[in-house]
């Protein structure tokens, strides 16, 4: 078709150049708008003059054609009334009232929109534009998959059987589910604070630990030092702060062997309960074997029968005999048959030593010394052969072991809690350590400076405990006392109880 003006192609949008840059209507819109024979898209040529519609007449077969396209049109995703409403309106000339363009034109507009836009819908995956005016914040517009094709234009879309929910927040620990334990042993100042997870298990919020040695000198004077009680304060003042810092459901804080055999030992606690204002108890040698068996009591597994569990501490050695022979209950210390406290450990041992130097004739009397008083415990012999027994040793003596055995180069205490040892690999571990100087042990990654004399005690006493009760294999806890006060504390308060009606309710 020629333009009647100058004999030039009209474009093919139907609009001159400078038209479309100022936003007119074309001329081809104008004479479909007005009647012409090129309204209804139809051909002219000289042969078909008499059947083109008289001027001013509609065309009834475009017509109803072009409603029909304006009918699919309006039932697609990408002109829903949500989708128009998130499309970003950037600065645009302003566009003069004209009237609705025929469906041929339209229909074109409506592709060329649609193949400028493409990379600005939000619903594809790409990034959101910005929210129309008054959008509600958090929800996303979502494709009307049951729009009606028979929708009239301008009507409000149809209500869907389910409206779209906004995605729930991300869960966050909450303060009133935190617990927290704190262990202050002969060498060690220990903290843990958790929230509940799954049932028997717990996740670590914070935690503390540090050798302060409140046990030393305690053999031979019978009293906690002036500098050991000065460590132990300045640790503790740590954890009230980490313990003022959140707001802690439940606590239990206790003390152990230094404070219930020293002399000054509920003295040293209220001067604690001035300084920093935690508030410590005197547990007895019972109710620590107990709590070291709480603790470990993941690691024991369905296929055992019966293990001995020990804990070698500071100023004492706490031993329990578990029988799992009958059914099995929750909690594990209540399959306890027979329990001992040696009042002997790793630093009240080596004092009486020697833990610097140490050769094999004072390995073999600190071994000894422990048989000794294993000798007194009244036990019933246990099986020693098979997969259904074996040993489970909490402390740092058996963790050093360990991570000693597996060459770390620092340790790692994902790699060591809940690893087994067969008995010739303690042997071994035992006796390399027995061959090693002082330095060569303080200058391992596992031991350190601070365990370097105190290592040799602790392989003693765990000598005397393999003697007494062999065991083809054993297991490392990295875990003890904290842990089991944590355990104890969250099933009393039945939170893991409350967490699992909670998720079958959540799955129904």
């Amino acid at each position: 078709m020629k333009d009647p003006e100058n004999g030039a192609s009209a474009p093919k949008s139907g609009a001159s150049d400078a038209g479309r840059r100022a936003g007119k209507p074309s001329r081809r819109g104008k004479r479909r708008r007005s009647g012409s024979p090129h309204a209804a898209g139809i051909a002219v040529s000289a042969g078909q003059a008499g059947s083109v519609p008289a001027a001013g007449r509609p065309n009834e077969a475009g017509d109803a054609k072009a409603s029909r396209k304006r009918k699919r049109r309006r039932s697609r995703p990408e002109h829903s009334p949500e989708k128009q409403a998130l499309q970003p309106r950037g600065p645009q000339s302003p566009q003069p009232p004209q009237a609705e363009a025929p469906a041929g034109e339209a229909s074109g507009k409506a592709r060329r929109g649609r193949r400028k836009n493409r990379s600005k819908r939000s619903l594809q995956g790409r990034p959101m534009p910005p929210a129309a005016p008054g959008a509600s914040v958090g929800h996303r517009a979502e494709p009307r998959s049951d729009a009606r094709i028979d929708q009239p234009r301008g009507a409000p879309p149809p209500q869907r059987h389910a409206p779209e929910r906004a995605s729930p927040p991300v869960a966050r620990p909450r303060e009133e589910d935190l617990y927290a334990a704190l262990d202050l042993g002969t060498n060690n100042c220990r903290l843990l604070v958790a929230q509940p997870g799954r049932p028997g298990q717990f996740r670590v919020v914070d935690a503390f630990s540090r050798i302060v040695r409140l046990g030393e000198g305690l053999a031979a004077s019978g009293r906690l030092s002036d500098e050991a009680m000065d460590r132990a304060v300045e640790a503790l003042r740590i954890c009230a702060a980490k313990i003022r810092n959140r707001d802690i459901r439940r606590m239990r804080l206790i003390a152990t062997e230094a404070c219930r055999a020293a002399e000054n030992g509920e003295s040293f606690l209220k001067r604690v309960t001035e300084e920093t204002g935690l508030e410590l108890e005197i547990i007895n040698r019972e109710t620590e074997a107990r709590l070291a068996v709480s603790g470990c009591s993941s690691l024991v597994g369905r296929e055992a029968r019966s293990v001995v569990l020990f804990d070698i501490g500071g100023g004492s050695s706490e031993i329990a005999v578990l029988d799992i022979n009958g059914q099995r209950s929750s909690r594990l210390a209540h399959h306890i048959t027979h329990w001992t406290s040696l009042p002997v450990g790793v630093v009240t041992l080596s004092e009486r030593h020697g833990g610097q130097d140490v050769t094999p004739e004072v390995f073999a009397a600190m071994v000894s010394e422990v048989e000794g008083m294993l000798a007194r415990f009244d036990c019933p012999p246990l099986p020693s052969r098979g997969d259904g027994f074996y040993l489970i040793g909490t402390s740092g003596t058996v963790t050093t072991l360990a991570g000693v055995h597996l060459n770390l180069p620092r340790y790692d205490r994902r790699q060591v809690d809940g690893l087994w040892l067969s008995d010739p690999d303690v042997t071994a571990m035992q006796a390399k350590l027995l061959s090693w100087g002082f330095a060569e042990r303080a200058a391992n990654a596992c031991i350190g400076p601070d365990r370097a004399d105190l290592v040799l005690a602790g392989c003693a006493i765990l000598e005397a405990i393999r003697r007494r009760w062999p065991s083809q294999r054993m297991r490392v806890a990295d875990r003890g006392l904290r842990e089991g006060l944590l355990t104890d504390m969250m099933a009393d308060d039945g939170v893991w109880s409350r967490n699992r009606a909670r998720r079958t309710q959540k799955n129904r």
